[in-house]
């Protein structure tokens, strides 16, 4: 069994997974600037906006994008705004699955090293691995995990500098994206076995199904895609390995000349708090050892970033109530528990102290706009 690692994933490893051999080992970095992107879904998301009719501008000024940003392709954007706008751009459209109907459209070639590199692998197996090592060249809020096990091959996705909370589109982008590399490198329509979000969705679209061709998971504990064990074999169409060894040399230089200081310990706190929240768990004590501090370092680092884990906590909550009350498909109570709240009645009261109003009335606000 085998496990594949992108910068900065968790310490930890599921009973059963090793670590795949030293080419594939990637120190874990510590926290710092923001990481930025090619900006490539962003792009889309303008695009297909700009085509629908919709002003853009008050968007990307909400998002701290400029046009000049968005018609320039050589310059990255800042992951934050990046999410930031394509959820205006979702909200625009109406379109509760944009990332997942963005990446139909989305050209390969558009990820530059990262696809080529891929497409010159032998296997598709080679091609995951190295995707999973070079992903944070064309996204560096997002690390990929390549890992081998009982359940068969996964691609597990995480956020890093970025609080995954905020983000639905661009996770779903990427999983689809993926799913499209594959069977575009392998001219096969490989269907994965299972694919798990841990965003909340209770609704999902016919061709969304149709597309994966499997189970789709939300509210889960990680974000991943499986596909069954013998993929892992299939041949590449068109390999190449003396252009996959010189690329691999581009793509080392690539990563060695990126920040060392990627993202925030605040975000890396709260990306560990959304999963415990639905259990009761998001708890100083269990978040430190989670990421793999004691609980005064975990509040000494946070205090240096000017905030406590109280105030991470309530903003957290804050931000998912508000999206979560967008979504007609949950209802209060779904939300309460989400939230962490036992009873509706503490979410309420919380929600009214947040924002001075309650969620029953913000929910029908929002279904008449």
């Amino acid at each position: 069994m085998r496990e594949s690692t992108a910068p900065a994933v968790s310490r930890g490893q599921r009973h059963g997974e090793k670590m795949v051999g030293a080419e594939y080992d990637v120190e874990v970095k510590p926290f710092g600037a923001l990481p930025s992107a090619v900006g490539s879904i962003a792009r889309l998301a303008c695009a297909q906006a700009r085509a629908a009719g919709v002003d853009v501008d008050p968007l990307l000024e909400k998002a701290s994008i400029t046009q000049q940003q968005i018609d320039d392709p050589s310059v990255r954007l800042n992951v934050r705004d990046q999410i930031r706008f394509v959820n205006l751009a979702a909200s625009a459209l109406r379109d509760d699955f944009l990332g997942f109907h963005l990446a139909q459209s989305a050209n390969h070639r558009e990820a530059g090293l990262l696809y080529y590199v891929a497409a010159s692998s032998e296997t598709l197996s080679q091609a995951l691995q190295q995707t999973a090592r070079y992903a944070s060249i064309v996204n560096e809020g997002v690390s990929l995990k390549y890992v081998e096990d009982d359940d068969g091959v996964r691609m597990v996705f995480r956020y890093v500098g970025v609080s995954r909370h905020l983000d639905r589109h661009q996770m779903e982008f990427i999983a689809a994206l993926l799913v499209r590399m594959c069977r575009h490198l392998t001219g096969q329509h490989i269907k994965p076995m299972r694919m798990r979000f841990t965003h909340p969705y209770d609704t999902v679209r016919s061709d969304v199904v149709e597309f994966f061709g499997c189970d789709i998971e939300f509210n889960a504990s990680v974000d991943d895609v499986t596909f069954a064990s013998p993929v892992r074999l299939l041949p590449v169409i068109n390999p190449d390995p003396y252009l996959n060894s010189l690329l691999v040399k581009y793509c080392e230089e690539a990563l060695s000349r990126q920040s060392a200081n990627l993202g925030s310990f605040r975000s890396a706190a709260e990306n560990a708090i959304v999963p415990l929240l639905p259990h009761g768990k998001a708890q100083a004590g269990e978040i430190a050892r989670r990421l793999g501090v004691s609980q005064r370092t975990f509040a000494r680092r946070l205090l240096a970033e000017g905030v406590t884990f109280s105030e991470v906590l309530e903003s957290v909550r804050l931000h998912l109530a508000q999206r979560h009350l967008a979504d007609v498909s949950l209802s209060i109570s779904q939300i309460a528990w989400l939230l962490g709240y036992q009873e509706v009645s503490g979410f309420t009261h919380a929600f009214k102290r947040w924002t001075g109003r309650a969620p029953r009335d913000v929910r029908s606000e929002l279904s008449t706009s």
